[in-house]
């Protein structure tokens, strides 16, 4: 079995190793076919993980995954041979306080596919095959792409969610990267009358307005093109400082800034947000929003086929890390796990 593995910046190897064994009870086995390159899986080829996050030893990467069921363990019911899923890369421990009251995205021993927040690291999902937990591979009546797409739409449905109520509300994102395309249709969803998407390219705006954004603007062609807007919630997808700060100046006085983008430190008007009273809120993953995803996707309720630009072959990878690199290239670039 193939897998894809980073053994550190810029060093992405083709590893084979063993097939996994037989599902054992509670368990199933599932034949990857898709594979979407996320923001980590880049942060850790090109610079060995993002802040104090580093690879220490060789990694699979991959956390946004999909395929069909090969095995059923004993004892599995509600998943059949064929069945295509999407497999749930998020583990939660169950039992510590953040679970308990119901944070299970915030757990404190979360097992998380594809990450190096732990050592030993959580192997990633960037393979041909994989044994999980039944309850880990979710269905999708959808192709393989589209369930792919699963694990970041849940991510933006979570960030929805921090907003609280966006029925009716005039919304801005920051950053047209994947994630802040698919806060777009989570906004939607949530009953936005206005989403204005900012970035500093003008082709990922053109598929944020293919999502739905009901206006863009360039800041790097237009840099005043915020003024004179007020907005009810803003999300911060891009991680940039200065995006950041240029949300805080556009929100009505008690609005809501979500920050989804992991960037550098900024410092913080504090002096305009206490009179304000400004909320700034952080929003980590997700837990039930999964399963949404994937029930949305599966009714049709989302269209996120816009957001796939580009499948290349396992055999490929490495030329795949450098495309979704170039975002005036790429935005989702997938991969064709077993090709």
């Amino acid at each position: 079995m193939y897998s894809i593995v980073a053994h550190g910046p810029r060093d992405l190897r083709l590893d084979e190793g063993a097939t996994p064994e037989a599902p054992g009870p509670g368990e199933v086995a599932v034949a990857l076919r898709i594979g979407g390159i996320c923001g980590s899986d880049l942060h850790y080829f090109n610079h060995g993980g993002f802040g104090t996050v580093r690879l220490r030893e060789p990694m699979v990467l991959g956390h946004e995954v999909a395929g069909t069921i090969a095995a059923l363990g004993e004892g599995v019911s509600g998943l059949a041979l064929g069945q295509t899923v999407a497999v749930n890369p998020s583990r939660p421990c169950g039992a510590c306080a953040n679970c308990r009251r119901g944070r299970a995205n915030l757990c404190t021993d979360m097992r998380f596919n594809g990450s190096a927040m732990r050592f030993p690291h959580v192997q990633g999902l960037f393979r041909e095959s994989v044994v999980v937990p039944a309850a880990q591979a979710v269905p999708v009546e959808a192709s393989p792409d589209l369930a792919a797409l699963c694990e970041p739409f849940a991510v933006c449905l979570h960030a929805a969610a921090r907003a609280g109520s966006l029925l009716g509300a005039r919304v801005l994102v920051s950053g047209s990267g994947p994630i802040g395309c698919l806060t777009v249709l989570a906004a939607r969803l949530a009953g936005a009358a206005e989403i204005v998407v900012t970035d500093i390219a003008e082709p990922p705006l053109a598929v944020a307005r293919a999502l739905g954004a009901t206006a863009t603007v360039d800041v790097a062609a237009s840099p005043d093109g915020l003024d004179g807007r007020v907005f009810d919630a803003a999300f911060e997808c891009s991680g940039n400082g200065q995006a950041l700060l240029a949300a805080l100046k556009v929100l009505r006085a008690g609005g809501r800034l979500v920050l989804v983008g992991l960037g550098g430190e900024v410092t913080l008007p504090i002096a305009g947000l206490v009179p304000s009273e400004t909320e700034i809120v952080g929003s980590f993953r997700f837990d039930g929003e999964f399963a949404m995803a994937a029930d949305l996707i599966s009714r049709g309720r989302v269209d996120p086929s816009p957001l796939i630009t580009h499948t290349l072959p396992m055999r490929r990878a490495e030329e795949a890390f450098v495309l979704a690199s170039d975002r005036a290239a790429a935005m989702k670039v997938q991969i064709a796990l077993g090709a």
